[in-house]
């Protein structure tokens, strides 16, 4: 029995700690994109929903309590459907999709809402306490290194000059902010309502309400100069600098995913399918690299190649790691993030592999393209990717 993804949404991704999300919370966010979601489908009974599956980086405080049970309960209107969360770090979005896929195809549900949330305004990347192993930390401290590291190793390794990384970073920002202008992403983006309480210049409680349905992360002013000018923020003398690393964001992302026997019940065309999922293991210190192991997996496991794939959503950690995995897998710079990445649109964590899949869906369908793919580099050394099929 195989699975179908018959819709999907994401919410605009807000620019962490500055933008319009800041002060809303990750639960919130994602109880609207659920609703919108579930809006599509009236004939669907929410009680007949097998599960909610959430992938969330930093599961604790705003995101903890097992985020995927409150999305349920919030976003549902019953205490029947119940809810687990998933995380795999950056993999952890594209992870629930696999996880939801797996249990259809294994007659173990029949409908899952898969997706991810991250919020990174309220909480620090990698939590409030990190607490690492002494044992582990005096033998193999890279297991520990932060990301911009891994991000240096990956420039020095693999030879991406300074110069490489910035201009990728300036295409992607020329990338998103045409495609933002042209309203690619509008179709599949849930518009998000807030509500705001603040203290005026008086010190007066005072509320305001707007709608987010815009990506915040685009600098319209990026310009060659002025990546140059930016200051490594890693290491002494490095390549990596704010300008051409992804943004710390704010989003959520859903799709629902349902068996053949519920998709005709349901009387809805399919959108599309997970034709494969693989997940690599490598050096952490290396983390960046994870897809150019995981995609040539993924692609044999579809019974495809490369040319195949009609999109390529790589989710721009790093420049580094992103011109590194372009390069070695001599991948076709044309399908490969065509609307821009995570340098521009930002990379709220657990959320984005979700996010990228809404993308994606929309791009195969405006480029008439039939197979494509997610893929990302993982924390503590591993990689991610899924080849979809676009079915309508």
């Amino acid at each position: 029995m195989d699975a179908y993804i018959i819709g999907g949404y994401r919410s605009a991704v807000g620019r962490s700690g500055r933008g319009a999300f800041r002060f809303v919370r990750p639960d919130d966010i994602g109880e609207q994109v659920v609703r919108k979601l579930l809006s599509d489908f009236p004939q669907l009974d929410k009680e007949r929903i097998d599960d909610v599956i959430v992938g969330n980086a930093t599961p604790e405080a705003e995101q903890g309590l097992n985020i995927g049970r409150m999305i349920s309960l919030m976003g549902l209107d019953t205490a029947k459907v119940p809810g687990m969360t998933v995380n795999r770090y950056c993999a952890s979005g594209l992870e629930t999709i696999a996880i939801a896929s797996a249990k259809i195809q294994a007659g173990m549900a029949d409908c899952i809402l898969a997706g991810g949330i991250e919020t990174m305004s309220p909480i620090p990347f990698g939590g409030w306490r990190i607490v690492p192993n002494a044992r582990v930390a005096k033998n193999n401290p890279d297991w520990y290194w932060g990301m911009g590291l891994t991000a240096e190793a990956v420039a020095k390794e693999y030879g991406i000059s300074r110069e490489e990384q910035d201009a990728f970073a300036l295409e992607s920002h020329l990338r998103a902010a045409a495609a933002i202008d042209g309203g690619k992403f509008a179709p599949g983006i849930a518009p998000i309502s807030v509500n705001e309480v603040y203290l005026d210049e008086n010190e007066r409680r005072q509320e305001r309400n707007y709608i987010v349905d815009t990506d915040e992360g685009v600098r319209r002013d990026s310009s060659a100069e002025g990546l140059a000018r930016l200051r490594p923020v890693f290491a002494q003398g490095g390549s990596v600098t704010a300008g051409n690393s992804s943004q710390t964001s704010d989003g959520a992302a859903f799709v629902l995913v349902v068996s053949e026997r519920m998709l005709k019940e349901l009387n809805v065309e399919p959108i599309a399918r997970l034709a494969s999922y693989h997940v690599s293991g490598l050096e952490p210190r290396i983390m960046g690299v994870g897809p150019i192991h995981a995609i040539p997996e993924a692609l044999k496991k579809a019974g495809l190649s490369k040319n195949d794939l009609g999109a390529i959503e790589l989710n721009e950690a790093f420049g580094s790691q992103s011109v590194a995995v372009l390069r070695t897998l001599d991948l076709d710079p044309t399908k490969v993030n065509p609307n821009g990445g995570a340098i521009a649109l930002g990379h709220p964590l657990g959320c984005t592999g979700a996010k990228l899949s809404v993308q994606l869906f929309n791009e195969l369908r405006h480029r008439d393209e039939k197979y494509g793919m997610v893929t990302m580099c993982v924390g503590t050394g591993q990689g991610a990717a899924g080849v979809f099929e676009l079915l309508n």
